[in-house]
């Protein structure tokens, strides 16, 4: 039966596929010759039986291409025994099984993605297919092509109908073919180059390939009239480089004069893949060819001419059945627009003519469609978000060309319906249809609007469009405050997602830091909203400081004033409008009955502004207010010392203090660089210190768990200041704050860094900036307060956060980077009295404390998900280096805890670990253990198969604390 023929097939294919020498050659030539003289005598097989036949034939040659038999490659045979069975002076039937062997055999032999085989290896086979029978196959396909469209074709004859779908397949196929090995996303629709070799240059050179398939279109039925426009989708694509100067012309002549053919026969593009092939097939007439090419061809004035027509036309009538074949005539728009700035030609290319046509008639296709939505109950395009971005970013360009009169449709149709909008809203009875018309018209054109601002380029910058925009953006800015006085309840998804999108372009085009001076968009939206004035807090209020406003709500004011400094940073080259803005914060009224609330919302505001300032020369602007040229200032910290001291129990206050102060020493992009002279430096650490010591000293006071720790690490880090200064002059700035972060940090249980990730994350980071810089300070703490930080390290270890994890290996790979220093410094010194650290005192009376992290970094590698073994491998080397003895200790146990079968194999993989590393910490020495730890984890899981755990005699808190 059909059904077992079909098992049968399928068992095959899973038996070749495994490996071929699972089945002797012999087996499988025999097998190879049987399915071809199986399938031409039988040309009557159900078509899923004879489809899996020809994917088994397929296989077998793919996979045994190579194979020799009296030194010759008897598979790679296959075409010309195909020709010979079913091609030469045989029925129309057995031509088609031929053609249809020849198509599958094309298909496996681009399919280079088995994951059980080598990638080189069936590149290796493709390459050789191509080199060797390809363009046999494409010669046969053309010749029979050529031989039956001679005479006429009876379409009642299902026959040959069915030759020529299987020979236009296989044409598909060739052309569709990997040529390079670039391994083309097959999930795409997009036809990128196709690269032909250079030895098919002959079949190419006139246009008669063209010709061939151009004048298949409209002869057959609508599906193969598809299929040859798919054909030419491919030849329209072929590399240019094949052709020298004098041949593209001519090539290029022979495609635009089949497009105009087709474009002069417009009724058989009505099905629907026929209309989606064409409109590839034009998106590539501009990916392949220059516009400078495309003016010069022979009757480009007719042609393009008829294109804009046929898009307009597409626009308003076809977008319903084929909406996403819009996608490439909107394409080659934007492609023609791009290009014009390059174009060298005299030629005339028109687009100033037709391209406003082809925006009007996307625009008000757009508006149309609302109706048709609500009436007919359509799918809206404005849901399908990722075709609406792609059309939007393509009109965009488009709408750039001629721009006035873009911009003059737009403003038209936007006041239109603004003014339908704003009656609808005063009427107490409204009619629902309409207003739903009407606001799905209004979403349309914001978003239009959005992408025609986002089209502002280079090569389009004019005061006057910059003008145009100006007043694009105002009817924008209009309409929300429409919407505004609008009922609460009456609200629009579509609407307001519009209104995101376009503020996502303003954004983009408008606003930024490296945004040039654009005093045209800005004086336009000024004059015309009456925005030249600052914001109050009726407007916004946030802003205010009335009780009725809550401490959640004040939190936007950071974001608002973040915005605000963005804003300024678009035209801040001098002083004076930093002077003008300042002086506004500045004179903000302090009432004595809401001095908490002054405090929270100016810290916020100041915030904000230190967030948004990331240039140099702009954030010390800030600085200087703050710290040299205001007389409120040196008032202003001691008022938010003093409230901290007072409010220290209030998190509503002192989260936007410390916040604030954490800002301001994040030397974020650099723009902390003060001159060799200047000592503002220290004197920022010193109003760090004092902030941490007064929060610090009093939040010690409550049962609760301080998470500022990330202030002082923002300051340790920020490398503008030099830590030496403060002991040479006696400033005790430096000591007072790493003396309060250990006594937050004694307070704390060890537990609560891990429950807690934003304590953890805070603690761990500051440990290791400390590490980094200050090792010698931490390695000379007191031993218990060292043995502390070291079961805190040992426990980030196993932290979930693989960030908390990377912490822990910095900060300990520097800490015993430093002993290792001392070590080596001791064995060469033969002095006695020499003082030794903390560290170096733990290690010796304690050294299982060392010797449990090493316990626990060894566990992680051998046995767990470690994602930064890179970066484990640095404190694991110098805890082998400093262990010795107790690592030879714990390689031998981990050896006689697994099975006699595995023991020798362990033995190795320890070796290999420590193969070729020295004793020392030098970088050659670190990269070599970093590679042999690698292989090392590699080998175990491979011995292992599973994970286990390291069995300790003793907990790593017992052993830490004891």
């Amino acid at each position: 039966s059909p059904y077992a023929q079909m098992f049968a097939s399928q068992s095959l294919i899973k038996l070749v596929s495994r490996t071929t020498s699972s089945l002797p050659m012999d087996h499988r030539l025999e097998m190879r010759n049987y399915l071809l003289n199986y399938m031409a005598t039988r040309l009557k097989l159900t078509n899923f039986v004879a489809q899996a036949l020809m994917k088994l034939l397929a296989r077998i040659s793919k996979y045994s291409w190579f194979e020799m038999q009296k030194e010759q490659y008897v598979f790679q045979t296959i075409v010309n025994d195909v020709m010979s069975k079913f091609l030469q002076g045989n029925s129309i039937d057995t031509c088609v099984i031929g053609i249809q062997i020849l198509t599958n055999l094309t298909i496996e032999m681009n399919q280079v993605s088995d994951p059980s085989r080598s990638f080189a290896k069936q590149r290796k086979v493709a390459a050789s297919f191509r080199d060797s029978v390809l363009l046999d196959m494409f010669n046969i396909a053309c010749s029979f092509l050529k031989q039956l469209t001679k005479k006429p074709i009876d379409q009642n004859n299902q026959s040959q109908i069915t030759l020529v779908s299987s020979l236009l397949q296989l044409t598909v196929q060739v052309l569709s073919f990997d040529f390079i090995g670039s391994c083309v996303d097959e999930a795409s629709d997009d036809v990128s180059t196709v690269q032909i070799p250079t030895s098919w240059r002959q079949a190419f050179l006139d246009g008669s390939l063209l010709d061939l398939f151009f004048n298949l279109y409209g002869v057959f039925t609508s599906s193969l009239t598809a299929l040859a426009l798919s054909c030419l989708v491919h030849l329209a694509s072929v590399r240019r480089s094949l052709f020298t100067n004098n041949e593209r012309p001519i090539y290029l002549n022979a495609l635009i004069q089949g497009i105009r053919s087709v474009l002069e026969k417009p009724q058989y593009l009505s099905d629907p893949n026929c209309y989606h092939e064409f409109c590839r097939l034009l998106a590539r007439l501009k990916s392949n060819y220059q516009l400078g090419e495309l003016v010069k061809a022979d009757n480009y004035s007719l042609v393009i001419d008829l294109i804009a027509k046929f898009t307009t036309t597409s626009l308003q009538e076809v977008w319903q059945c084929a909406p996403n074949s819009v996608h490439y005539l909107l394409g080659l728009w934007q492609r023609l627009v791009a290009s014009l700035p390059y174009v060298k030609s005299s030629s005339p290319h028109h687009l100033n003519d037709y391209c406003p046509q082809v925006t009007k008639a996307y625009i008000t296709s757009r508006l149309e469609s609302v109706q048709l939505v609500i009436r007919d109950g359509l799918e809206d395009p404005m849901e399908d978000y990722h075709v609406l971005e792609q059309q939007l970013e393509q009109l965009s360009t488009i709408a750039r060309c001629d721009y006035e009169q873009t911009c003059s449709l737009v403003m038209s149709l936007f006041d239109q319906a603004a003014s339908s909008y704003q009656e609808c809203l005063q009427q107490s009875q409204r009619n629902d249809g309409n207003f739903l018309a009407y606001e799905g018209q209004l979403a349309w054109l914001v978003y239009i609007i959005g992408s025609v601002v986002a089209g502002r380029t280079l090569f389009y910058i004019a005061e006057e469009s910059d003008v145009l925009d100006g007043e694009l953006i105002c009817r924008v800015l209009q309409l929300m405050k429409l919407l505004e006085e609008r009922n609460p309840q009456v609200l629009s998804e579509k609407l307001d997602l519009s209104l995101l999108s376009f503020f996502e372009q303003f954004r983009k085009i408008y606003i930024g830091d490296q945004m040039q001076k654009t005093a045209k968009v800005y004086s336009c939206i000024g004059e015309r909203l009456g925005l030249n004035d600052e914001s109050m807090d009726q407007h916004f209020p946030f802003l205010g400081i009335q009780p009725n406003i809550t401490f959640k709500s004040m939190r936007h004011r950071t974001l608002f004033y973040t915005a605000i400094g963005r804003f300024l940073m678009v035209d801040l080259g001098e002083d004076v409008k930093f002077e003008q803005f300042k002086n506004q914060i500045a004179s903000t009224s302090v009432n004595e009955e809401q001095v908490k609330r002054t405090i929270i919302g100016l810290c916020r505001d100041l915030r904000g502004l230190a967030a948004a300032f990331v240039n140099r020369s702009i954030y010390m602007m800030l600085f200087d207010w703050l710290y040299l040229l205001s007389l409120v200032v040196p008032h202003l910290i001691k008022a938010l010392i003093r409230a901290v001291e007072l409010w220290y129990h209030d998190p509503n206050l002192t989260t936007p203090v410390l916040k604030l102060m954490t800002e301001i020493v994040q030397n974020r992009s650099q723009r902390l660089q003060f001159e060799i002279s200047s000592p503002n430096g220290v004197l920022l650490f010193r109003e760090v210190s004092k902030m941490i010591c007064t929060y610090g000293t009093r939040i010690l006071l409550l049962n609760d768990i301080p998470e500022r720790q990330i202030m002082l690490k923002a300051a340790l880090s920020g490398n503008y200041v030099n830590f030496g200064i403060f002991r040479l002059y006696g400033d005790d700035a430096f000591d007072n704050a790493l003396g309060m972060f250990l006594r937050m940090l004694l307070s704390i249980p060890s537990q609560d860094l891990l429950d807690y990730p934003k304590l953890g994350k805070a603690y761990y980071s500051l440990i290791e900036a400390l590490a980094q810089d200050h090792a010698s300070y931490i390695n000379n703490l007191e031993p218990n307060v060292l043995l502390i930080i070291l079961s805190t390290l040992s426990q980030g270890f196993v932290a979930l956060d693989v960030n908390i994890s990377t912490f822990c290996c910095t900060a300990l790979d520097y800490l015993l980077t430093n002993l290792f220093k001392e070590i080596s410094k001791a064995k060469k010194s033969s002095s006695t009295t020499q003082e030794q650290s903390s560290l170096f005192r733990v290690l010796e009376h304690k050294s299982d404390v060392l010797q449990q992290v090493l316990d626990t970094i060894l566990n992680i590698v051998m046995f767990e998900d470690c994602k930064n073994q890179w970066t484990m491998s640095r404190p694991l080397l110098g805890l082998i280096l400093l262990n010795e003895k107790y690592f030879s200790e714990l390689t031998a146990n981990i050896i006689s805890s697994q099975h006699v079968s595995k023991q020798e194999k362990m033995s190795s993989c320890f070796s290999s670990l420590m193969d070729g590393v020295e004793f020392s910490l030098f970088t050659k020495n670190r990269e070599r253990f970093a590679q042999n730890l690698s292989g090392f984890r590699r080998d175990i899981h491979a011995l292992l198969g599973a994970s286990v755990s390291l069995q300790s005699e003793t907990s790593s808190a017992t052993m830490m604390t004891s």
